[in-house]
């Protein structure tokens, strides 16, 4: 038997663009003698459609469109294509739908597999939009999963099992799976549970927050790994299940997937949107230094534009260090001295503040002013030349409140926002290897704002980082004082962008804190 994984980048909402790409990886199995095709979880709307499910134009038209697909396509190809499906009652209030797979043969839908286990954690909220299904039997020996469904510790169902008891020689696994940390072994030890071959066909491309890295593969009945695709990119492959053979494309370290995360997160965020160049504060740090080598990637030298604003705070090596970096990627680096103009506004601003008494000790207006002048700036250059302002705060900074609210928290994607500051210095350093781009002085500068006279940041980020990250993933670290700090930030994370996701639990949807709280 000849199965192709459809390892596909589709958008939401995008029936008809879906479907010529679905229609395209089918013509490609078929003509190399495929006779099972399996696409992604959601394929065909798009994952995930969140709250376009709640439109009944969007769900009719879906529908609609899964039967127009399976009339063009190959008449001796049988595929399983993710997409939505009515349920016989529904709900009043809940669109009663099923996250499903078409069954698609003799240009008609034959049949459809509903996901069985909803997931409602971390940045799944699938029980908002859809209803559980029910098992459904082996066709041609095979039976199929959707993503979840082969997930299933800690669930009193266990799909997989059920299949494998009522005769399904081989398992086919269609998802929508998001990269982070430590996810591609754990599908690949769900996959060895079930002692039978499984074809695990993974999304790719990258939705708001979320990236898809693909990396698609079967196993043999006894779990080892027998083909792989790539990971965060786009691939049809057709292997023999009887006999897959070992083309195994390579797995990333963890840097590199990172890196490979962030850079299709940024580019498909962009081309997604209709959007083609990208503007970003360069100040000579890291975290400014990993965002432009990120954007460079994603869209091209010639589309990324890197603003230097020193002012007399600032080290002179850090310019130069921003202007080296712009030379070695080649991007563009405009250099806009603004001491003047940021003198003069603070000066301002305190003829206004005297009226409410003496700065208290440790007041930062005159820092906040700057950081906000400098946002000011990137928006107006934004504003002439177009495209996205690029947010270069890392995970720490975000997690402590270490930023000014419309200032350097400014932009609509938050690249390194689920990176702690030893992460970007990893990964930084893990880019620069073999390039050499990232002038010296940028990766061993001590971090600072440098917003007055001498200053560094005042963390010990090794030891700080991970007792802050624990802390954002819900484990428990004895430090009331750290604890406070991260719940008192609360309000600047809401107001903060697109948080790129690349860890187990990531700012954004996933980690739903109010803002108002006691503990």
């Amino acid at each position: 038997m000849r199965i192709a994984l459809a390892q596909l980048d589709v958008r939401v909402g995008d029936l008809r663009g879906n479907a010529e790409r679905l229609l395209d990886a089918m013509h490609d199995a078929a003509a190399r003698g495929a006779t099972h095709l399996v696409a992604p979880e959601l394929a065909l709307p798009g994952a995930p459609p969140r709250d376009l499910l709640l439109d009944e134009r969007f769900v009719a038209d879906t529908v609609a469109a899964t039967h127009d697909l399976a009339a063009r396509a190959p008449p001796s190809l049988t595929a399983w294509v993710g997409t939505v499906d009515r349920a016989t009652h529904r709900t009043p209030g809940h669109p009663g739908l099923f996250n499903a797979l078409a069954v698609l043969h003799g240009g008609r839908v034959v049949d459809h597999v509903h996901k069985r286990l909803l997931p409602s954690y971390d940045v799944f909220h699938e029980p908002r939009w859809f209803v559980p299904g029910a098992p459904a039997a082996p066709r041609d020996g095979l039976g199929a999963l959707v993503c979840e469904d082969l997930w299933d510790d800690g669930y009193p169902v266990h799909p997989g099992a059920e299949l494998v008891a009522s005769g399904a020689r081989a398992v086919l696994c269609a998802a929508a799976s998001p990269f982070r940390a430590g996810v591609i072994s754990e599908r690949e030890r769900h996959a060895a549970r079930q002692g039978v071959p499984v074809v695990y066909v993974n999304l790719v491309g990258a939705q708001d927050e979320l990236v898809f890295d693909g990396g698609s593969f079967v196993t043999d009945a006894s779990g080892r790994v027998r083909h792989r695709l790539p990971f965060f990119e786009e691939a049809v492959s057709v292997i023999d299940l009887d006999a897959p053979g070992d083309d195994l494309a390579p797995v990333p370290c963890d840097e590199e997937a990172i890196f490979r995360a962030l850079v299709l997160g940024v580019r498909d965020f962009a081309r997604k949107n209709g959007i083609r160049r990208a503007v970003l504060g360069l100040s000579g740090g890291v975290d400014s230094a990993l965002v432009a080598c990120v954007a460079r990637e994603a869209l091209g030298g010639a589309n990324v534009l890197g603003v230097a604003m020193p002012t007399r705070f600032n080290d002179p090596r850090s310019t130069e260090s921003a202007l080296a970096l712009g030379r070695a990627l080649g991007i563009d680096v405009e250099v806009f001295p603004m001491n003047d103009l940021a003198t003069g506004l603070t000066a301002s601003v305190e003829a206004l503040l005297a009226r409410f008494g003496a700065p208290r000790d440790g007041d930062t207006t005159g820092e906040n002013v700057q950081a906000r002048l400098r946002a000011l700036l990137l928006l107006a250059v934004l504003n002439r030349t177009g495209g996205l302002l690029l947010n270069t705060s890392n995970k720490t900074e975000l997690a402590l409140g270490y930023g000014t609210l419309h200032g350097d928290l400014a932009g609509t994607l938050s690249v390194l926002g689920d990176l702690t500051k030893p992460e970007v210095y990893a990964v930084a350093r893990w880019y620069d290897a073999g390039r050499g781009v990232i002038p010296p002085f940028v990766l061993e500068r001590p971090p600072s704002a440098e917003l007055r006279e001498g200053q560094v940041d005042p963390f010990d980020y090794p030891t700080l980082a991970p007792r802050v990250e624990a802390l954002v993933q819900g484990r428990s670290v004895d430090d009331d004082a750290l604890a406070r700090t991260v719940r008192l930030a609360e309000h600047k994370r809401w107001q903060s962008g697109v948080v790129l996701k690349v860890s187990a639990r990531s700012f954004g949807t996933g980690r739903m804190m109010p803002v108002t709280r006691t503990r």
